[in-house]
């Protein structure tokens, strides 16, 4: 097999790999969206037919038709083309390397857990109160929801004017675009995971 031949083969197979990739990464991201393939197809203007066979990798696509699905996928085409089975990515961060915010009172601490990649969409702390600690946060962008799932103790929250207490074990899900407030009044430190989604669907 002469050099061309062989850099030909090796292009082919590379392609048939990426193709098999494409389908379940296409699929992977309809799904997690929760699309149809009729709503994929009329969000992105390629073809139900075409997404059938992109899925179930029957076709190649066109690197304009892969543009399409990842505009409406709302990913960049390097992810769309990313192989799925590539090396695992695993990042840790010890105790000491993992960064910390203090209430004004000194009393409740949020070791922030979260990726610094998704800070501006999605933040994730876990949060600690001693007996009369308190949490006032001024109010995010329009839209954004917070999540407090207490797992030690038991927390208040307050968000212009409503009052809920949240038992370990229990969730409390709010609007964390206007002031809001996370309270101990209980005699023993408090403990919850707080994610802060800041793109959320605006709730009217």
């Amino acid at each position: 097999m002469s050099e061309r031949d062989g850099k030909r083969a090796g292009l082919e197979a590379g392609a048939l790999a990426l193709s098999g990739h494409l389908g379940k990464t296409i699929q992977r991201l309809r799904k997690a969206y929760n699309l149809s393939l009729s709503e994929l197809a009329e969000q992105s203007g390629v073809a139900k037919s075409i997404i059938s066979q992109i899925e179930r990798n029957e076709t190649n696509p066109t690197l304009a038709t892969i543009w399409r699905l990842s505009q409406a996928l709302d990913v960049s085409i390097e992810r769309v083309l990313a192989a799925a089975d590539e090396e695992p990515f695993v990042e840790t961060l010890d105790r000491a390397a993992t960064p910390m915010l203090v209430s004004e009172d000194g009393k409740v601490r949020l070791a922030i857990v979260g990726w610094i990649k998704t800070v501006e969409w999605l933040q994730w702390y876990d949060l600690v109160a001693e007996p009369g600690g308190e949490l006032d946060s001024e109010g995010h962008q329009r839209g954004s929801i917070e999540c407090l799932s207490v797992t030690e103790g038991a927390l208040e929250v307050e968000v212009a004017g409503v009052v809920e207490r949240v038992e370990a074990g229990g969730t409390a899900r709010y609007r964390c675009d206007r002031r809001h407030t996370i309270r101990n009044r209980g005699p023993a430190p408090a403990r919850a995971i707080m994610v802060c989604i800041l793109k959320a669907a605006v709730m009217e």
